[in-house]
């Protein structure tokens, strides 16, 4: 999974990060109407600067009632376990408000060391990361669920996309992604695909060929692709013929030569007329005809009688 990419998708969706703590880690979520992202930058007044991956406030009436801290950590950093703490510190600071930190850690060996008890060395104050793993991201398989959480049901492609379920999981993504706007359904299906397995892709393709799409952004995907599949086509068989004609050309030349280098090798004088009308010629069939004669003949102009 790339960083940036989980960031996005956790912007598109700012609730999903309190959702994934309540469902997953079953923290208590005070009441909420609104979810917006806020700025990384968690900067104290001091000379150093601290700047989370993501900052989402939850708000009831207007007001900032639960802040998350959402931090995708790819690899083990040693320096997480001085700067989560201060995310969480002064972010509660800054909102006054309960605050959490989401870390997810999709590799089995990160997730292990982000699990680690943070000690501040405040007597009970102890930091112990949710750490989003593999095995606790959900498994969307349901369309409908997918339609109403597509960031998750992409998540959740990405995590199992290398199993067995990454068809089941990604035909509930796909379909899912039919009610987003054109663009945006692009990109998570461009991201989708690139997600799951190959046996996954070529299933789901068998099944898009068999299905009839109503959605504006697939039937205009399909039309993209038919009229890529026909340029590409076109180029190709453009190129195609250039290939055998300049194959056929450089052939007629080799022929050609080979004619006149064996009538002057047998000790016949080639006038310059004759050696052009060589040289004009275009039937491979006529020049090897004439190859086959010069070998034999004992008069130029035996060479150039017509078959019969």
């Amino acid at each position: 999974m790339q960083h940036e990419v989980l960031i996005e998708l956790f912007k598109n969706r700012p609730s999903l990060a309190a959702e994934l703590l309540h469902e997953v880690f079953d923290e208590a979520i005070p009441p909420y109407d609104e979810a917006t992202v806020a700025s990384t930058n968690v900067t104290e007044i001091q000379p150093a600067e601290y700047r989370a991956d993501l900052v989402v406030t939850l708000l009831h009436d207007g007001v900032v009632v639960f802040v998350t801290v959402v931090e995708v950590q790819l690899a083990i950093d040693p320096d997480k376990r001085f700067t989560w703490p201060a995310y969480v510190a002064v972010t509660r600071e800054e909102y006054r408000c309960p605050v959490d930190l989401l870390v997810i850690a999709p590799d089995p060996s990160v997730a292990k060391w982000c699990e680690q008890p943070i000690p501040t060395g405040v007597r009970r104050f102890v930091l112990e990361p949710p750490v989003l793993k593999r095995e606790l991201i959900p498994k969307v398989t349901d369309v409908v669920e997918a339609a109403r959480r597509p960031e998750l049901a992409l998540i959740s492609a990405m995590a199992y996309g290398d199993t067995d379920e990454a068809e089941e999981i990604g035909r509930a993504a796909l379909e899912g992604f039919s009610s987003l706007d054109k663009k945006l359904a692009a990109f998570y299906s461009d991201l989708l695909y690139n997600a799951i397995n190959e046996a996954a892709r070529r299933a789901l393709e068998v099944k898009v060929k068999g299905y009839v799409f109503t959605s504006p952004w697939i039937l205009d995907a399909i039309q993209q692709g038919r009229d890529e599949g026909l340029r590409l086509g076109r180029d190709e068989g453009l190129r195609l013929r250039d290939e055998g004609l300049r194959l056929r050309d450089e052939g007629l030349k080799l022929a050609t030569r080979s004619l006149i280098n064996m009538l002057r090798t047998r000790g016949f004088d080639v006038p310059e007329q004759t050696r052009q009308r060589i040289l004009a010629e275009r039937n491979i069939e006529r020049i090897e005809h004439w190859l086959e004669r010069a070998a034999t003949v004992t008069n130029l102009d035996e060479v150039f009688e017509e078959q019969h």
